[in-house]
């Protein structure tokens, strides 16, 4: 069910800009008076996604992917042309079915068959971000625009710089979101759907600070979207997900924590609101039983040491600094943080991005962004080539 929940949203965002562009590139179009959307007869549209999104799975779940596309191509070769008058396919329109099929139906396919089967966690968890970030960005906005008469018109009209700036505003909620999500693959070896929820409770990165990044994330960036596309009613649609989240779907999530997790989830909410953010991080090694992380920085190296020192006078919460000549395990060759619960180390970038999240939500969010999965290999590439290299040290044998 969580598979063909997935699929279906795939190809709801997917199927609705694959409709736009081929009406507008001449590969087909619609004639139809009443029950439309941008020009979409909305049977047609739901009826596509039922059959693209549902049917696969339920029909044929056994099957493989190019068996899936080759039955879809043949069912549409010879029932699209059967439409008429209310679908008009124009010479080129094998094109439109090839990308169809390339960008709604095989991703759709592939999202659903790996939330099924529990595989490849990163790829389906980078579908969901996008999948549900065309929900924020396009669907909704469609839809709210469509129904009181606004359109996608405005944004255009206003000054490079205004638009500039609000784009960046927008970055802010998008880092949150962008980075709790990576946190529960990270930590907590889940998605954020709650059908394939984390197994681990995620206490580190932005949950640190507040309860529900990702829903804060959601409702701020549509909120901020409404402004940038003008329209006070997208705005509203970001009030209104504040509310669901704070009504029914606090409800629900604490529910299921509270089974899943019992005094730990607990303990958490004590101390870490929903929606407004703390201004010092949260952590676990307040209570017994759990342990501060540890940032192994070298006293032997000038430069490591002065990052040592720094750390040090930063009070920073549940972190430990020790030189990385005291480190137990083989030699190291790049500053590591221990997270010291389990999870697994990390060096360089990513271990002084850790580190800082445990100083307060300022340098918490530097952390988040230099953390980002395309941003940090070119961060740790430029500190490299600047003279941060791996180095070999020194090791200090205590007994």
């Amino acid at each position: 069910m969580a598979g063909i929940l997935l699929a279906c949203v795939w190809n709801l965002s997917g199927l609705l800009l694959l409709n736009v562009i081929a009406i507008r590139a001449g590969w087909w179009s619609f004639h139809a008076k009443g029950g439309l959307f941008l020009g979409i007869p909305v049977d047609f549209y739901l009826g596509w996604i039922v059959l693209w999104g549902m049917l696969p799975e339920l029909a044929m779940p056994r099957w493989r992917l190019l068996e899936i596309a080759g039955i879809a191509f043949g069912f549409d070769l010879i029932f699209m042309p059967l439409l008429k008058p209310v679908l008009q396919l124009g010479p080129r329109w094998l094109i439109g079915e090839f990308a169809g099929i390339v960008f709604c139906l095989l991703p759709s396919f592939l999202f659903s068959r790996w939330t099924r089967d529990s595989v490849r966690l990163q790829a389906r968890t980078l579908m969901q971000v996008i999948a549900f970030t065309a929900l924020i960005l396009e669907i909704i906005p469609a839809i709210v625009l469509a129904n009181t008469g606004g359109d996608w018109t405005h944004f255009p009209a206003r000054p490079n710089w205004i638009n500039l700036c609000l784009f960046q505003l927008l970055a802010v909620p998008s880092v949150i979101g962008l980075s709790a999500v990576y946190e529960f693959v990270q930590r907590g070896r889940g998605t954020p759907l709650p059908y394939d929820p984390p197994t681990q409770l995620v206490g580190s990165g932005p949950y640190a600070y507040v309860a529900n990044p990702m829903q804060l994330s959601a409702a701020v960036l549509l909120a901020g979207w409404g402004l940038f596309l003008g329209s006070v009613w997208v705005c509203a649609a970001g009030v209104m997900a504040h509310i669901y989240s704070v009504g029914l779907a606090a409800w629900d999530e604490g529910e299921d924590l509270s089974a899943r997790f019992g005094s730990t989830w607990i303990e958490y909410r004590k101390h870490v609101r929903n929606w407004m953010p703390r201004w010092r991080p949260w952590h676990a090694s307040k209570y017994e039983g759990y342990f501060p992380a540890r940032l192994y920085v070298a006293e032997s190296c000038g430069a490591c040491s002065q990052v040592k020192e720094w750390f040090e006078q930063q009070s920073a919460i549940g972190l430990q600094v020790i030189a990385a000549e005291l480190y137990p395990g083989q030699s190291l060759f790049r500053i590591t943080y221990d997270p010291c619960d389990g999870n697994a180390e990390e060096t360089g970038v990513a271990a002084i991005a850790r580190a800082i999240e445990h100083i307060n939500f300022a340098f918490a969010f530097c952390g988040w962004v230099m953390r980002l999965p395309m941003i940090r290999p070119c961060l740790q590439l430029l500190i490299d080539a600047s003279g941060g290299h791996p180095r070999s040290l020194l090791r200090v044998i205590v007994d």
